[in-house]
């Protein structure tokens, strides 16, 4: 499957959604990457696996001090380009399914949660990773919930998406290993960074959810 018709399908799955910026740029690479898996028939629930698999390695690797969060950042980048590949693998194969869709959104939160964590371990504040968290997974929630309700677009591609969540992380993982002096900290700032993007793309899921149901009221 080439390219243009690989965002097609996707756009499709996504209810109309255009992948621009950062969510385009990283289809891009995932489209790349997906054609030698589809070449060697590799389930894409594998690849959901793999990726939460990779995902926990990142605390462990941060535990061990200023190169281990560099480490733990490259793992995160790679967790997150497993957790596209399984979708673009799903959909370049014709194997897209609503298990498949079950099990790619708790492999996701599950990620979401030990990316944060990998942030606190490198020194980030715990009440500002768990509102990070939070935040993430209410926007998902209510995506789902939007969904429930008779919407069956995806709604807009937020500020929060998870190609933005997985390079932030990594962004700041990097400068903290850079700077490691600097204070309060980039892990901080990346945790802190997290909160704004949450409060900024659940808003913005908000407002189209409530012109595209309307009120009961």
């Amino acid at each position: 499957m080439d390219r243009a018709t690989y965002f097609a399908q996707w756009s499709t799955l996504h209810g109309g959604a255009r992948p621009t910026g950062i969510v385009g740029g990283w289809l891009r690479l995932v489209h790349a990457v997906a054609a030698p898996l589809v070449r060697f028939r590799v389930p894409p629930d594998v690849v959901t696996l793999l990726g939460l698999a990779i995902a926990f390695l990142a605390p462990l690797l941060a535990s061990l001090g200023r190169w281990g969060i560099l480490a733990a950042a490259l793992v995160i980048a790679l967790s997150g380009l497993f957790d596209s590949l399984d979708g673009a693998v799903a959909v370049m194969t014709g194997r897209t399914s609503r298990w498949g869709a079950v099990l790619d959104a708790v492999a996701d939160r599950i990620s979401d949660a030990v990316f944060a964590a990998t942030l606190w371990i490198a020194g980030a504040p715990a009440a500002v990773c768990v509102a990070a968290v939070a935040l993430c997974w209410l926007q998902e929630y209510t995506r789902a919930r939007a969904g429930g309700a008779g919407m069956t677009e995806v709604g807009v591609l937020t500020l929060n998406e998870r190609p933005t969540r997985v390079v932030v992380v990594v962004m700041f993982l990097v400068a903290a290993v850079a700077r490691p002096d600097d204070e309060p900290g980039w892990a901080t700032f990346g945790a802190w960074a997290l909160v704004g993007l949450g409060v900024i793309g659940l808003t913005q899921l908000l407002v189209v959810v409530r012109r595209q149901l309307g009120s009961d009221g």
